[in-house]
């Protein structure tokens, strides 16, 4: 047998994407049946980092096996960890400074929120000047807008454990549970469709081209962006717009209607749920009309 050479790199088999996905959520499923039965606090970390990247990664696994091999694990690794701590750093700093309570507020986080993943990913490719094109755009933009999510949603698992009256391990298995539902339709979506008109137009010489359709797609995703965080206020406003004949300001700043009828509460859920369905069908669509664009894409697995 001839010597292995040394330095080469792992193959990753096809298929794998769907193996972490099946054991990673039987370990989820376990971890949280040993936390409840023993109420053993300790395992908390490990139930909210499996919880909260575990959709997230399995994306980037699948986006590298079927479109991204050629760019590299390392690239793509770089993208999905340091990528998404940037973003989720230069989001709270700017949050923290230039945002205030008011009706607009949602706009404003979109707003930040794209920026920050965009320049983070322009961070990491910067000394990689030969990186153009709608496929890497999509695959990289992708890589960051899902570890924005993972790190993002560990926060938000944290938050909801974590109580005045002690540890609220149900309310930390909802949460997960719904933003690993949701996460294949929010960061990772938006960062991809980005990325992708990003790199398009990008200089042969590496630098990034702000061009009107680069600023429009950063415009038009952050718009998603903010009507998805909005839908909830936004179902409340229509169903207190349909059943009402006068409009209180003030539950839109609660956030809730006080003593809702079930009439009140099925048109909610309609108008909240298919809200979100909406938005993430505009999403897709648009995703995949960027990619029919590139025939690289089409040449993949």
């Amino acid at each position: 047998m001839p010597p292995t050479p040394v330095g080469t790199a792992p193959e990753i088999t096809p298929g794998l994407w769907k193996r972490c996905l099946w054991g990673g959520l039987a370990l989820w499923l376990l971890t949280a049946i040993v936390t409840y039965a023993t109420k053993n606090t300790t395992l908390l970390p490990t139930l909210i980092l499996l919880g909260s990247f575990l959709v997230p990664a399995v994306f980037v696994m699948w986006a590298y096996e079927r479109h991204g091999r050629d760019l590299g694990v390392g690239l793509i690794l770089g993208c999905f960890v340091t990528g998404g701590i940037l973003g989720v750093l230069g989001a709270s700093v700017m949050e923290y400074y230039l945002l205030h309570p008011s009706l607009w507020m949602f706009l404003g986080v979109g707003l930040i929120e794209e920026a920050v993943k965009l320049a983070a990913l322009m961070w990491v490719v910067r000394r990689r000047p030969r990186l153009h094109g709608i496929r890497t755009g999509l695959v990289l933009g992708a890589a960051v807008g899902f570890g924005f999510a993972a790190f993002e949603s560990a926060g938000y698992a944290f938050n909801a454990a974590v109580t005045t009256k002690g540890i609220d391990l149900r309310a930390l298995l909802e949460t997960e549970l719904l933003r690993g539902v949701l996460a294949p339709f929010g960061h990772g979506l938006w960062t991809a469709i980005s990325g992708a008109v990003l790199f398009a137009f990008r200089r042969p010489d590496g630098r990034f081209r702000f061009a009107g359709p680069v600023i429009g797609t950063y415009l038009g995703v952050s718009l998603l962006h903010a009507l998805w965080d909005s839908m909830h206020g936004i179902a409340i406003w229509l169903v207190a717009r349909i059943t009402s004949t006068g409009l209180d300001r003030s539950l839109f700043a609660q956030g809730y209607i006080p003593e809702p009828t079930d009439q009140q509460k099925h048109l909610f859920t309609l108008f909240s749920v298919g809200g979100l369905v909406l938005i993430s069908l505009i999403g897709i669509k648009w995703l995949r009309s960027l990619a029919h664009r590139d025939s690289t894409w089409k040449s993949t697995p």
